[in-house]
């Protein structure tokens, strides 16, 4: 391979190492790495040429190419020459230290170079450092730090040279003077201690065995002088940390008589450092090795610091350790580690100062001294063998402590303790004891909270701790067998020692208690002594207690303590005293004789001479009774609620109006405080107690009512309105005498034959007073004045009322009928509206409510009659049939019921004016809604018998009555009634067919429950039923289905909006096939429906709902969505259930409603047509033929589509439709309409699937129409060409092969530019059409050719992004193998390129690439020019796959195949892809780039 390209590809890897993508840089970092590892010195030539050349490249890129000359040298350290090490150091070290200021990435990037380079040529690389590390010149803060490092990785290497650097280093000590530099210089001493140390350990493997540790101490002294005394001081915390940890490091090369004599200062100022940093970890640690060289070396003035050490060090363990933070971690084991060195030397003063710091009650601090307490016993095990007992007593202290804190460290020491022998000395049962009870602690926590402080310990993980901690002793601690057995269980019950303390007590309580208490308590005890918790019988023992207090209570006999016991044991509960004061006696005494002299003063005027009593009325009786009745409280009056005063009023009231009655027949009289005593009465009604009848106060209003109302001045309308409402509404609210009222505090109840009195008394008493006002107006005004207050309760839900409501009408009915004098010809108007409310009540539940019903409407035909003019003696047969029907309604049978209603309406319907009939009609309306279900189906019955016998005279009033049983239906809830009122919409239909449909049809939509049900009902009707639908296939037919409007005067474009009528009709018609009974005339207009509903739902597809002309809203309504409901109600009433069944498993409904799956959905609906209703077809296919020439493409759209699968299935061939469909094909072929063309094609093709023995028969017509089907122009989304591809590789199948064989090469042609296409479909299918035509090949070089032309293009999509179109892949590969030529190419497309399997792309395109090479030498350089044409493809998928392609091919061509390929154009190619703005193919580029070797 040329160098230059290798050098071209390693200078775009470096150009790409700054990729803003992670994964890129990895890979180009790998493949400059690969290249690096193949030819090292080449690379670090290019990589060194490069730096150089681009001295001013941005810093993250010099790391990048720094760091992979770092990683090449690491690796072929062995095989660089020395004369490419020695340029390496030199530009390593140029790049290091070209910058004075500090550039850490940078620098670092390069020390790390010297330091790989410094693990094999140490010599080298310090001949370069310490040309920069020059006497009297402070250094490069990376030079220094890259001697600290290389101290770390080449022990042996470094340590000779340090004696002369430090030597060096010495006097640039004082001279540095910025904190980076000290620290930096003191980092460096502190590895160099380290590695120091590390070789005088290991001298054995060094290579100077002469090496002492008194070469460097004084040299490490002099160092230590500085750093301690002026560099510790520093303000910078960093800094600080770095000095102390390099002390400490030093501590082990310092003469013992020097670090003797720094002690005492350099132990306080290590301490110091813990309160002027936050990390503690590196002081301690210090700490730590200051200590240990002390002690190694017997110090003797370390027991001087030991005081402020200890204090110390307790503060560090005693802070909280955080297990997520590991320096907190850290620090507190080096600081237990310092308490280990301690215990060593002063192992007394140590374990006094521990326990001693257990006595203090803060719980950090004895957390705190715990830990060391542990810690000591565990690891200085010989040391503390002495203290065992000290520390046994000194432990129960914090036992005693009340936080789990603490707790949990104490049950850590015991466990320690455990493991070492102390709790088998005394005392030691006690730390058992305290492990056993916290193993029954009881939960901290409710469930639903949680601990806030991260260091909480709570009860439950507390006790778990202990539990595992008894586990664990039980079970590794032999000699604790039996921790139980020092624990026995004692408890004991409070009652005797209380019952025993009462008794001693006796004297303090009471001195009479003394002999029955000494009596009685002895054997209350003895009781208690015999029983235990369960055996003692509660119930008895209770018994005896409240008997003991009896006899105490009764020998005490002393009233103030009983008094006071009393108080204490009810302090809560209020007392009463039902007793009378005298003053209130006084006053009931008093309403008595008042309410004696107002009836008094009744009796006077009634029994008066009548002469002198109209006079003396309002002067002198009502002024009297108006005095005793109103008490003055303040000047203000106060009504009495005295139910005696308040008879007598109303009785006194009642026999004023009568006397005045038989005064005024001889004189004239304005009785002018009438009202107000008509008012008073009124309120003494209201103030009655609503839901009970107790007082015959109603009844006693009512009668004085009826004796006022014919007095003057005559009474207003409001008057008379508020008269009537108050008293009926008082009468019928009244529970059913039957009731029994609930007892009151204030009175005893009435017996059951008052009630029944008082009852019948009360409801005559309403009856007159009705009488009464009907007598001021006998006219049909003053009837429906009285009836409008009674006609609400004729429907209520209780028996009682409805039964009291009509004995009522029937009453003042025969009343009017006796008074009616009829002077001139008068109509009496509400005649219907009273037959209206009480014909539906013949059918009430309660027999008595059904036999005054017809009573009334029998005096009502007899008033209408007398209205016509007869005489009063005149009798009517057919009215006085009614009569007769009394009988049978005793009968509860429904039918009969409905069938006396029947006959009733019929009476009814002979004597009724035609101007009453409708206000009957609408009144029955109101009737379907009656609170009992009977009526209201009495009313259905009513009505329908009237309609049937009338309705033919209301055609003005039909759209009327459906808007009223519109309303009327949304509040039925029985079904029965539900159904007949259908029923009367269908015999309004019936008479009058056209005004019914108008007036559904313009209903708002989309139509609501109420309306759906009406069109619902007109199915019931067979006729009915088939006229609709003939009348809505006609309107279908010849009106428009939609119009085109604009979206808006600024946009252009325009949208389909549904004409209003077909969608309504078709919204109907859907609803009438609901019914089941409309099934015969369905079946018998099947093929018409089938044809009109399927061409409809073409054209609703994709249109929008009309406005409502009302609110102006678009109707919330799926146009299209309609039309398929009722074409698949029209299918199960056709009985195809295995169709309807397909259809659903399929979905088809939701893809036939919408504009983009509506193809695919009649392909289902004809799919399921042609399997399971075959002998249907031909009928349809007639209706439908006339169709595809239809001015609206959207129809012939539908129409197509469902020819077009027809053709799929054998069954058209069998029932003779086959010609007829594919002429129609045919034609469709040259239609405007892209779809249309587009289905005719695919109906074409499809024909290869349904039958195939047709295919030669029409082989030339069907070539025809797919060659001119891939060349059609206008095909915007290339439908049409993907149906003619997809229906040639069907019908090549079956075509003769000799005729196919002369055109497959041309064809090949013209398929080839499709393999590219951006279209998927397109791809999958020209790829499956590039397969089935590879079968008619015979081997010739002329094919053979073609599919090598096409085979790169199917590798490359072997990753395409869409998956069918990777099947496809496969599947062309695997058909074609056998004409590639390669038996090894064959049979790996045929074993790895499975539709199902996966396949590992990379692992195939390198082996392919293997036996491309093997096996078609000649042909590498048209395979690698093919391939680097789709280093622009569209897809990144197949960009990267090209790169792998490439690189695979790189790295298995041998050495003599290279000639094939023109690296130049490859490399140029690959250097394009690494730029390429998609990730993965940058990757898979510098991965090929990585095979250039």
């Amino acid at each position: 391979m040329d160098e230059t390209d290798v050098e071209q590809v390693t200078l775009a890897l470096l150009d790409a190492a700054t990729d803003k993508d992670s994964e890129v840089q990895e890979q180009v970092r790998k493949s400059i790495l690969t290249l690096g590892k193949q030819q090292p010195d080449r690379v670090l030539a290019m990589c060194q040429d490069y730096l150089l050349k681009h001295p001013k490249l941005v810093v993250s890129h010099r790391v990048v190419i720094l760091r992979t000359i770092e990683l090449i040298v690491s690796c072929r350290i062995e095989e660089i020459s020395p004369s490419r090490i020695k340029s390496i150091i030199s530009l390593a070290s140029d790049e290091m230290t070209r910058s004075k200021e500090v550039i850490p990435d940078w620098q670092q990037a390069a020390s790390n170079i010297l330091v790989a380079v410094g693990n094999k040529h140490i010599n080298d690389i310090m001949e370069e450092i310490l040309s920069k590390f020059q006497p009297g010149v402070l250094p490069h803060f990376f030079v220094v730090q890259t001697l600290a490092n290389l101290s770390d990785s080449n022990v042996y290497g470094m340590v000779p040279f340090l004696n002369a650097i430090l030597g060096t280093m010495l006097p640039m000590l004082s001279m540095a003077k910025q904190d980076n530099i000290k620290w930096v210089f003191s980092s460096a001493l502190s590895h160099f201690s380290d590695s120091i140390l590390e070789y005088l350990a290991n001298l054995d493997k060094a290579p100077d065995p002469s090496v002492r540790k008194d070469t460097f101490s004084s040299d490490i002294y002099a160092a230590f002088e500085i750093l301690f005394n002026n560099w510790l001081q520093s303000r910078e915390p960093k800094l600080r940390l770095t000095v102390a940890e390099a002390v400490g490091s030093m501590c082990h090369l310092m003469a013992s008589d020097k670090l003797e004599e720094q002690i005492p200062r350099l132990v306080p100022a290590i301490l110091s450092l813990y309160k002027k940093n936050n990390e503690h970890y590196i002081i301690s640690k210090s700490l730590c090795q200051v200590l240990d060289a002390s002690v190694n070396m017997g110090s003797r003035v370390l027991e001087a610091q030991l005081e402020a050490l200890l204090f110390a060090l307790h503060q560090q363990v005693s802070a909280p350790v955080d297990y997520s933070n590991p320096p907190t971690v850290k620090n507190h084991n080096e600081v237990l580690r310092c308490f280990s060195l301690i215990a060593n030397s002063f192992p007394d003063r140590l374990v006094m100062f521990v326990l001693q710091k257990l006595e203090n009650s803060n719980e950090r601090s004895r957390m705190g001294s715990l830990a060391v307490l542990r810690h000591l016993i565990n690891s200085s095990t010989s040391t503390m063998e002495s203290k065992k007992l000290l520390i046994l007593a000194s432990i129960r202290q914090p036992m005693a402590d009340h936080s789990n804190k603490v707790k949990k460290r104490v049950v850590q020491v015991i466990s320690a303790m455990a493991h070492h022998g102390y709790l088998e000395l005394e005392g030691g049962e006690l730390l058992v004891r305290f492990i056993v009870q916290h193993c029954a602690l009881p939960d901290t926590y409710q469930r639903s909270q949680r601990p806030t402080d991260p260091e909480e310990v709570t009860n439950e993980s507390l006790r778990s701790m202990c539990d595992n901690t008894l586990h664990l002793l039980t079970t590794t601690v032999g000699r604790l067998a039996d921790v139980n057995a020092a624990f026995p269980f004692n408890n004991r019950d409070h009652g005797a020692p209380s019952l025993s303390l009462l008794q001693i007590l006796t004297i303090n309580i009471h001195p009479n208690a003394e002999a029955v208490w000494d009596k009685e308590i002895a054997p209350l005890l003895t009781v208690l002594e015999e029983s235990s918790a369960e055996s003692l019988d509660k119930k008895e023992w209770d018994k005896r207690l409240l008997e003991l207090l009896s006899k105490t209570l009764t020998a005490l006999d002393d009233d103030k303590w009983v008094c006071q016991l009393a108080a204490e044991s009810t302090r809560y509960l209020p007392t009463y005293n039902n007793a009378l004061e005298e003053k209130e006696r006084n006053d009931v005494e008093v309403e008595k004789v008042k309410s004696t002299l107002i009836l008094c003063y009744g009796q006077v005027a009634a029994n008066a001479p009548p002469e002198k009593i109209l006079n003396r009325i309002d002067q002198d009786i009502l002024r009297c009774i108006s005095k005793h009745f109103n008490t003055k409280v303040l000047g203000i009056k106060v009504e009495t609620k005295d139910l005696t005063m308040k008879l007598s009023l109303i009785q006194s009231v009642g026999l004023i109006a009568r006397a005045i009655s038989e005064c005024v027949k001889k004189q004239g009289y304005i009785f002018s405080r009438k009202h107000e005593l008509i008012t008073v009465m009124l309120d003494f009604i209201k103030a009655e107690q609503a839901d009970a009848l107790r007082t015959p106060v109603r009844q006693l209003v009512m009668s004085t009512c009826a004796n006022l109302i014919p007095l003057d001045p005559p009474m207003s309308e409001n008057e008379n309105f508020d008269l009537l409402k108050v008293c009926i509404n008082s009468v019928f609210c009244l529970p059913a005498e039957t009731n029994t009222p609930e007892k009151t505090k204030e009175e005893e109840p009435l017996d059951p034959k008052q009630r029944k009195a008082l009852y019948k008394d009360t409801l005559a008493a309403l009856q007159e007073l009705l009488k009464s006002v009907l007598a001021k107006d006998p006219t049909p005004d003053g009837l429906q004045n009285i009836f409008k207050h009674i006609e609400s309760w004729l429907s209520s839900g209780q028996d009682h009322e409805r039964e009291r409501a009509i004995t009522a009408t029937a009453h003042i009915l025969a009343y009017y009928l006796d008074n009616l004098t009829v002077k001139n010809m008068v109509s009496f108007h509400n005649l219907g509206a009273l037959l209206g409310r009480l014909s539906p009540r013949c059918s009430d539940p309660v027999p008595a409510v059904r036999a005054a019903a017809v009573e009334c409407i029998h005096t009502l035909l007899y008033i209408q009659l007398r209205y016509e003019g007869f005489s009063l003696d005149y009798k009517d047969e057919s009215v006085d049939s009614l009569l007769l029907l009394k009988d049978r309604l005793e009968n509860p049978d429904h039918s009969v019921l409905y069938k006396t209603c029947s006959d009733l309406t019929k009476v009814m319907s002979k004597r009724l004016p035609q101007q009453q009939l409708t206000t009957l009609v609408f009144m029955l309306f109101e009737g379907l809604v009656d609170s009992q279900t009977n009526c209201c189906r009495a009313s259905t019955v009513i009505l329908n018998t009237l309609l049937k016998n009338r309705g033919g005279g209301l055609q003005d009033m039909v759209p009327e009555m459906l808007e009223v049983l519109h309303v009327r239906l949304q509040s039925v809830t029985e079904d029965q009634v539900r159904v007949a009122v259908g029923q009367t919409v269908l015999i309004l239909a019936s008479q009058h067919l056209q005004t019914v449909i108008n007036t559904l049809v313009n209903q708002p939509l989309p139509y609501d429950n109420w309306i759906s049900e009406m069109w619902m009902a007109l199915g019931a009707d067979p006729i009915v039923a088939n006229q609709i639908m003939e009348m809505v296939m006609e309107k279908l037919s010849i009106m428009a289905p939609y119009v085109d409007k604009k979206e808006s005067l600024m946009r252009g474009g325009t949208t389909k909006v549904a004409t209003n009528q077909p969608l309504a009709m078709t919204c109907g018609l859907k609803e009438l096939l609901l019914n089941g009974q409309s099934q015969e005339p369905a079946v018998s207009l099947f093929p018409r429906l089938f044809s009109c509903l399927t061409v409809r739902l073409g054209a609703s597809v994709g249109v929008s709902a009309p406005k409502d002309s009302n609110s102006k809203h678009t109707a919330s309504i799926h146009v299209a969505g309609v039309a398929a409901e009722a074409l698949r109600i029209l299918l199960a009433r056709a009985q195809l259930d295995e169709v309807m069944k397909k259809l659903d498993e399929d979905n088809a409904w939701d893809a036939v409603k919408e504009a983009s799956t509506h193809v695919k959905g009649v392909t289902l609906l004809a799919r399921a047509m042609a399997k399971h209703a075959g002998p249907r077809l031909p009928a349809i296919v007639e209706c439908l033929c006339p169709l595809l020439n239809n001015i609206y493409e959207c129809q012939r759209i539908t129409v197509t589509a469902f020819f077009s699968e027809l053709l799929n299935h054998h069954v058209v061939t069998e029932l003779m439709l086959v010609d007829v469909l594919m002429n129609n094909m045919m034609e469709r072929i040259s239609d405007p309409c892209c779809t249309v063309r587009m289905l005719s094609v695919r109906g074409l093709g499809n024909i290869a699937v349904g039958s195939p023995e047709k295919v030669n028969k029409y082989a030339k017509e069907l070539l025809a129409a797919m060659s001119s089907g891939m060349e059609e122009k206008d095909d915007p989304g290339k439908l049409i060409t993907l149906e003619a591809m997809s229906g040639l590789s069907k019908v090549l199948v079956h075509l003769d092969k000799k005729n196919v064989h002369l055109l497959a090469v041309y064809i090949f042609m013209k398929i080839k530019p499709f393999l590219e296409s951006e279209n998927d479909d397109i791809r999958c299918t020209s790829i499956h059409l590039m397969g089935n035509l590879s079968t008619f090949g015979s081997g010739e070089q002329v094919f053979k050719d073609q599919i090598h032309n096409v085979l790169v293009s199917l590798l490359l999509h072997l990753v395409d992004p869409n998956p069918e179109v990777v099947k496809a892949c496969k599947y062309a590969m695997r058909v074609c193998a056998p004409v590639v030529g390669s038996e090894q190419i064959t049979a790996m497309f045929q074993n790895h390129l499975h539709e199902d399997k996966s396949l590992h792309y990379g692992e195939f395109i390198n082996d392919l690439t293997k036996y491309l090479i093997q096996d078609f030498p000649g042909m590498l350089n048209f395979y690698h020019i093919s391939v680097i044409q789709f280093f622009k493809s569209n897809w990144p998928e197949v960009r990267a796959g090209a790169a792998m392609f490439i690189g695979f091919m790189l790295g298995n061509l041998q050495e003599e195949h290279h000639s094939h390929l023109n690296m130049g154009t490859i490399t140029k190619g690959l250097v394009m892809l690494l730029q390429d703005p998609d990730p993965v193919v940058r990757v898979k580029a510098a991965e090929a780039m990585g095979h250039f070797h």
